[in-house]
């Protein structure tokens, strides 16, 4: 597995596991302990979190195994988010939907991440979403502080715009190490919005959320997403792998070195995904799967 160096104490395994749907995939603690095991073994080390996943319980369970197996903690990096407040009953303070980014609210997140993991500290802490009511320096000033009581090691944004990133950067003393967007063969967003210019530019590889389009690509009725399956299929053939390993190879083959974020109950599942490490996709199938998305060449 390839490794991305994101600082000079801080790296990422090229796939990153993601924790979104852990509460619909029935695993103990025990049965976490031995798919972080088996992540490690396929050469996995990066772990996607959120506070707000699993509709807030996402992170306490994972931590359940941490807590059994302490000693896996060193082996692997942490991510996870907060900004976002969704109204649940695991929140009853919550009144609404909301985004908040002051300090207070980054810096209960993350403690109470801490608290649910089962950690002393995370590796990475990205802001969720871009909150309209955003005061940079205050979010300097959490970050600040998290960063030195040794909270936090490094952090990040998820689905802001290059703006957007550069605002933030503009107030902290230390670079944004990632940006966390959507990108597939079926959502080129990124592309064209300056995201992943910039963090080429930065050299601040970017992260891949819904890497293989959350499914779109095998609904019947989406015409676009046909489209990019039948082009899938017969490239498939050409490389003798599956569709889903060259949707993934696709992304790999960027050179702002995206790391795609893989998320699935299936062992099997992840097996497969690394795969897509092995495909050397040509130029020429990279622009014949853009095209088949409606990208346009000038």
């Amino acid at each position: 597995m390839q490794h991305i160096e994101m600082t000079d104490e801080l790296s990422f395994s090229r796939l990153v596991y993601g924790w979104w749907r852990l509460m619909d995939w029935n695993l103990d603690a025990n049965a976490i302990v031995r798919r972080l095991e088996d992540c490690l073994t396929l050469g996995i080390t990066t772990h996607d979190h959120a506070d707000i996943y699993g509709d807030y319980q996402c992170e306490a369970h994972f931590g359940q195994a941490l807590k059994l197996q302490p000693s896996l903690r060193a082996q692997i990096q942490l991510v996870t988010k907060c900004g976002i407040q969704l109204v649940s009953e695991h929140r009853p303070n919550y009144q609404r939907k909301n985004y908040d980014t002051r300090y207070q609210h980054i810096v209960a997140s993350a403690e109470q991440s801490l608290k649910n993991l089962c950690t002393d500290y995370v590796d990475v802490l990205l802001i969720h979403r871009p909150d309209p009511l955003l005061n940079a320096d205050e979010v300097a000033r959490a970050f600040g502080d998290l960063h030195a009581a040794g909270k936090v090691r490094a952090f990040g944004v998820s689905n802001f715009n290059a703006d957007q990133y550069a605002q933030l950067q503009s107030r902290l003393s230390t670079p944004l190490i990632t940006n966390q967007l959507e990108i597939s063969v079926l959502h080129h967003h990124s592309f064209h919005d300056g995201s992943l210019d910039q963090a080429q530019t930065l050299r601040r590889p970017p992260m891949a959320w819904s890497a293989l389009a959350g499914g779109r690509l095998f609904n019947a009725e989406d015409e676009r997403a046909r489209s990019v399956r039948d082009c899938l299929q017969q490239l498939a053939l050409k490389y003798d792998c599956s569709i889903d390993q060259l949707a993934l190879a696709w992304l790999l083959k960027h050179p702002a070195h995206i790391m795609p974020i893989v998320g699935s109950g299936s062992l099997a599942r992840i097996q497969s995904a690394c795969g897509s490490l092995d495909v050397e996709m040509s130029r020429d199938d990279w622009y014949t799967l853009w095209e088949a998305n409606g990208g346009e060449l000038p």
